[in-house]
């Protein structure tokens, strides 16, 4: 399909939709799981342990999704899971799109002195490993929700900012940006009406990518229980467990991996249809 000029345009509108309809069902899964989940996340029962899905011979009736080396369900437990790293992704990825997106922004509309503070520290912390420092701020600050939230803001504002500051840069060198300060526009003003708005789609993009890092980084850290208390349900613990016994009971391991790929696959097609659909340039 083309568009007006003869281009190639992409389609979008499935990408949005999967992604959109995905997500929209993990929110209300995770919103509902004291409503929907059929076990306690937190119940044992050594007698039920690993049992197989319900289409598998051996299947226990109620447990859809099989149960763990203790007996609990998986089900519920990718449900309660998803609590977390939804609680994670939103957080987490605000407040570091927020800060990295103003000093960004900053950078590259105002230049001069203050791009090269704020360039020469993204430079700075950009040098350190962004696994090894996340896991070293845990190990400082102590598991907990809100160690992994501030682990992941510290770590990577930084992405924020350079992008943004580059989009900054382009968007400041467009006759508009002229035709508004000859108009007697402060240069806040300016950055606050005109170049804002032209870097927004890219500002949504960049926050839905974080949001699937910030997934991605809470697996991590709870895979190497780093995360919040071992007996809570989180897919990188389930994951971590299920690796220990992939021969015998194989879905312990691939449900919530699944669950956790399609939804940091969903974030980032999230981000890249909306960028599409209403970036001004590309429209």
């Amino acid at each position: 399909m083309r568009d007006a000029r003869g281009d190639v345009k992409r389609p979008i509108g499935l990408r949005l939709w999967l992604s959109g309809g995905w997500l929209t069902l993990l929110v209300l899964a995770a919103v509902s799981a004291p409503l929907i989940a059929p076990k306690d996340p937190l119940m044992q029962d050594l007698f039920l342990g690993r049992m197989p899905p319900f289409w598998m011979a051996g299947a226990e009736p109620g447990y859809l999704l099989g149960t763990d080396s203790l007996g609990r369900d998986v089900l519920s437990r990718i449900l309660y899971g998803a609590r977390l790293a939804l609680i994670v992704a939103l957080v987490a990825g605000t407040l570091t799109c927020i800060i990295g997106a103003t000093l960004g922004l900053m950078a590259g509309y105002y230049r001069g002195w203050t791009d090269r503070v704020i360039s020469r520290f993204v430079d700075i912390w950009m040098a350190f490993p962004p696994v090894l420092f996340a896991i070293l701020l845990i190990a400082v600050l102590g598991p907990g929700l809100m160690s992994i939230i501030i682990a992941i803001v510290v770590i990577d504002w930084t992405r924020f900012a350079r992008v943004i500051r580059a989009e900054a840069m382009s968007q400041g060198a467009m006759d508009y940006v002229a035709s508004a300060q000859v108009a007697g526009r402060t240069r806040f003003g300016t950055m606050l009406t005109e170049i804002l708005p032209n870097v927004l789609p890219t500002i949504v993009a960049l926050l839905t990518l974080e949001m699937g890092i910030a997934v991605i980084v809470e697996a991590i850290l709870s895979f190497v229980n780093l995360s919040i208390s071992t007996d809570s349900p989180t897919w990188g613990g389930m994951i971590a467990e299920g690796r220990t016994s992939v021969h015998q009971a194989w879905w312990v391991l691939v449900f919530p991996l699944i669950t956790l790929f399609l939804t940091v696959l969903s974030f980032s097609q999230l981000g890249e249809g909306l960028k599409d659909r209403f970036d001004p340039v590309l429209r």
